[in-house]
């Protein structure tokens, strides 16, 4: 079963929309929930943003400005934020999600619902 689902995170094109960079993602499951790790290098944890709109996780990152330091010449590194949309599964208890971030990397936890977790029944007489 996949209790997380990528939705809406397409960059966008139009010009009064922002263009943002999709983050990948390392997703886990436990009998607890869900880890989900997402690289968001370069975001500082100030600039992070977790949104939950019914059940849609929203992971925002924004970057910091940059230094002008000089007339650019070369650039490998994109300026844009990050951003990246998922669509819950219901056994996914929202009001147990947390998030920290560590060198870079964002790191989620979802707990399942209690009732759709595994257990063991007892055959009585």
């Amino acid at each position: 079963m996949n209790a997380l689902t990528p939705a809406k995170n397409a960059c966008a094109t139009n010009e009064s929309s922002p263009n943002y960079l999709v983050p990948a993602v390392n997703i886990y499951e436990t009998e607890e929930g869900y880890l989900v790790e997402a690289d968001m290098r370069e975001a500082a944890r100030e600039g992070l943003e977790i949104y939950l709109d019914q059940n849609e996780l929203t992971l925002l990152g924004r970057r910091p400005a940059g230094v002008e330091a000089g007339t650019e010449r070369y650039r490998e590194s994109s300026g844009a934020d990050f951003r990246r949309v998922f669509e819950l599964h219901p056994e996914i208890d929202t009001q147990r999600i947390t998030a920290r971030m560590d060198q870079g990397v964002l790191t989620l936890t979802l707990g399942k619902r209690e009732e759709t977790k595994p257990r063991r029944i007892e055959v009585t007489e």
